[in-house]
């Protein structure tokens, strides 16, 4: 996809909104001058702020939303309740071809909740699920489902792998990525009956790319796949120990440096490697999470996010749009249900 792109943003979720989402949509507007924006939010709150930001007034139509999600409103109270709110008038313009992508950092089960309403599922896809980007000693990886789905079957695991793979081809750029199951341990033995059944499919499934088979929890840091399919259970506690261990580890070298005077002249000699190494693990840098498995592309942004992390979450929509993913991924899905119907067992007339 060429020319100019609209992208639909719920100005009022998120702790720090709408001040961070503004910011953030300023920031991905000077990265890619290309953007046009559908802001849905209170006029009272939103107006203010973008008229005194000239060069994103000029490439936002606001909308005003009469309704907020809250964090706490439960996805099915948000399903009734929320039908005037900015985050459901993002995902519609979606649904209503306004615009190419939505944008929030509200409520995740709300987000999630509305978008499958509005968006539905793909053809093939019978869960959708939620992936994102982990830093690793090789560059990226990308990690499904995060916590949409808390228990899977075989046929979930399958799906996740089909999606995750379509994700890295389109938006980290890898023709023939490398994806695995997250299992407790490599050997081929290990394991539940779900995760034995994925992975008898997935070698008997012709997908872009190899299939390593199972991989471990240190496998994921460690780049050892391109794309790591696991449950949401599993995926969001892993998600969650990565972020705290990065906050832990970030405090002990804060600590260390702190301790003596020389330990702080020694970190004015390591300053800029530190630079490096804090750019290098910003989770601002990793932010955006996508619902896959949606006819449509909705990006949710972390809620804490400020608007540096807001911008990376856009541009990830952005990323996701112009590089034709629904398409990559519907393709992909009826490859996946033509090979199994090509594999699965023929009963003989009577």
């Amino acid at each position: 996809m060429t020319g100019r792109l609209t992208i639909a943003l719920d100005a009022m979720g998120g702790d720090h909104a709408p001040g961070a989402v503004l910011r953030g949509a300023n920031i991905a507007l000077r990265r890619n001058p290309n953007l046009d924006f559908l802001v849905y939010g209170r006029s009272e709150a939103v107006e203010p702020l973008l008229k005194k930001m000239k060069r994103l007034k000029g490439h936002a139509e606001f909308v005003h939303a009469e309704d907020v999600v809250g964090n706490e409103v439960k996805p099915s109270v948000a399903l009734r309740t929320g039908r005037k709110s900015s985050m459901r008038l993002a995902i519609e313009a979606v649904k209503g071809n306004l615009a190419k992508a939505a944008v929030s950092s509200g409520n995740t089960g709300a987000l999630m909740a509305m978008a499958k309403l509005a968006l539905r599922t793909l053809p093939g896809v019978d869960r959708p699920a939620i992936a994102s980007f982990f830093p690793t000693q090789r560059g990226e990886s990308v990690m499904l489902d995060l916590g949409a789905n808390v228990t899977c079957d075989a046929d979930n695991l399958v799906q996740f792998a089909v999606m995750g793979n379509a994700f890295a081809r389109s938006v980290l750029g890898l023709q023939s990525p490398s994806y695995g199951l997250l299992n407790v341990g490599a050997e081929e033995m290990k394991g539940h009956d779900a995760l034995q059944d994925a992975a008898a499919q997935l070698r008997g499934i012709a997908l872009p790319g190899q299939f390593h088979g199972f991989v471990e929890g240190d496998d994921i840091a460690k780049g050892t796949v391109d794309v790591v399919v696991t449950d949401g259970f599993t995926g969001n506690v892993a998600l969650k120990t990565a972020e705290g261990t990065v906050k832990l580890y970030t405090e002990f070298l804060r600590s260390t440096f702190r301790h003596s005077l020389l330990a702080s002249l020694g970190y004015l000699l390591a300053k800029p490697a530190m630079r490096k190494l804090r750019a290098r693990v910003d989770p601002r840098r990793y932010n955006g999470a996508v619902f896959l498995g949606l006819n449509g592309i909705a990006v949710k942004s972390h809620g804490g996010s400020d608007a540096l992390g807001f911008a990376h979450a856009i541009g990830l929509a952005a990323d996701l749009a112009r590089h034709g993913f629904i398409d990559t991924m519907r393709g992909d899905l009826a490859a996946l249900g033509t090979a199994r119907d090509d594999t699965a067992p023929q009963v003989a007339a009577s």
